[in-house]
């Protein structure tokens, strides 16, 4: 990351007068523990970074730490809060929807928590879309389900109408669980909130499998993802081994990042490559994939291929370019392109070889989230309500040098995250694989 000056002033609705009702608990032996908002966790921890700074005469930025205030901006016993899932699919949507509700309801003693069904449809009267009652008893027991139960949708919807909703229901802080296009939005809606001078909290928690949100370390359910790739990766790597010139492709998520395909294939290291969107490489020539792909069969017998969504889209020039709902750029399958390509370069050769292909994506994401991430989640939520109640907003919970930290939600949005195809990362993937950079000389 390049040592830029990042702004991480987080913005409030006014000064938080109110009493914590968790200095009760605190006081009680409890123990309740609490942060001022000048304790900060620096963005850069390296010395190098930080005297580049210095030198620059330039603060060295840092994030406010995340956790619960002594003082709240809202009234629990007066307040209404609402949440609400939007885009695709990921495990520990309902581990977030829970630990929000239980945080609110048994900490704060907030007793109305609406939940918005469909995404931000269910914001849109003409949708028609019933809200839900979220209380304790209703989300004890969802941490072992798939999926999200307040359901999701994609696509753009009226800000404006957005926030009439907002202010028909009476809603004090709204959390949103989703991607860089649903924080894109909430960005939008809180700037229509304060454009209208109404105090209401929008408070961001970042959902992405592929574990690409700017600013974000970690995101949930990318650890959950890596756990099925890697059974992913071992079912293929077994059937790849069992037959003469095997080969095992995988497909996995990552529109733009390939941080899963990579972390999985570190995990298991059975992966002989790698594909992802960072780092171009050639399907033909004397070192292009199909090339190497040989070469690794007539050494060992087998092989294992691990495809990022988002990689090599460039062999697609010239088609017709298509957008979902959200407004993403539709993908072309590169797992399909590669499997012909794989079936056609060694039929024409008289090469034979037995290919199984493994497009796990829609099981991973719609799966119950891991151990590791339902505990993560925990804290995400948790972290979200402290800093919607104690007035916070146009905000989100982020993970950062191993702390839970507030990230204004525009400085989110700006970029996504990407693998540094110069970083450690990528360098031990080149290393656990033995593959080089299927590359062709330049002309």
């Amino acid at each position: 990351m390049k040592f830029e000056q990042i702004d991480t002033t987080i913005q409030t609705l006014g000064e938080a007068k109110i009493q914590s009702p968790l200095l009760q608990t605190a006081d009680g032996g409890g123990g309740t523990y609490f942060v001022d908002d000048d304790e900060r966790i620096l963005l850069h921890v390296n010395e190098k970074a930080v005297a580049e700074l210095k030198a620059k005469k330039i603060p060295a930025p840092a994030f406010e730490s995340a956790g619960p205030r002594r003082k709240i901006f809202f009234d629990p016993s007066k307040l209404r809060c609402a949440l609400v899932t939007c885009g695709g699919l990921c495990p520990g949507l309902n581990d977030i929807i829970r630990s929000v509700v239980l945080e609110l309801h048994h900490r704060y003693g907030v007793k109305n928590i609406c939940g918005i069904r469909h995404g931000l449809q269910g914001f849109i009267p003409k949708y028609g879309h019933n809200t839900v009652d979220l209380t304790p008893e209703s989300v004890v027991h969802i941490l072992d389900s798939g999926g999200s139960i307040l359901g999701s949708s994609r696509g753009d919807q009226d800000i404006e109408e957005i926030v009439d909703s907002l202010e028909r229901m009476h809603i004090g802080i709204l959390f949103m669980i989703g991607g860089d296009g649903t924080l894109a939005a909430a960005s939008k809606i809180a700037h229509v909130i304060s454009k209208r001078g109404l105090k209401i909290s929008v408070i961001g928690v970042p959902k992405t499998i592929d574990n690409d949100v700017y600013l974000v370390a970690r995101s949930f359910g990318f650890d959950t993802a890596v756990d099925i790739a890697t059974q992913a990766i071992s079912g293929a790597h077994n059937e790849a081994e069992a037959y003469p010139n095997g080969i095992g492709l995988i497909k996995l998520m990552g529109r733009e990042s390939g941080f899963l395909a990579a972390t999985a294939a570190l995990a298991r290291q059975d992966v002989n490559f790698v594909l992802i969107p960072e780092v171009p490489f050639d399907i033909d020539g004397p070192n292009g994939f199909l090339e190497n792909l040989e070469k690794r069969l007539v050494h060992r017998g087998h092989a294992v291929v691990v495809v990022a969504e988002g990689a090599g889209q460039g062999f697609f020039q010239g088609r017709k370019k298509m957008h979902d709902a959200s407004g993403n750029v539709k993908l072309y399958d590169i797992g399909l392109l590669l499997k012909a390509k794989i079936m056609a370069y060694f039929k024409e050769k008289g090469f034979p070889v037995s290919l199984k292909y493994i497009d796990p994506s829609y099981i991973i994401r719609s799966l119950p989230a891991n151990a590791n991430d339902h505990v993560f989640c925990s804290f995400l939520g948790r972290d979200a309500v402290h800093a919607g109640m104690s007035g916070k907003t146009k905000m989100v919970v982020s993970h950062w040098n191993n702390h839970f930290v507030h990230v204004p939600m525009d400085q989110v949005i700006t970029q996504r995250k990407k693998v540094d195809p110069d970083g450690k990362l990528w360098a031990t993937v080149l290393e656990a694989t033995g593959q080089n950079s299927l590359k062709n000389p330049s002309a």
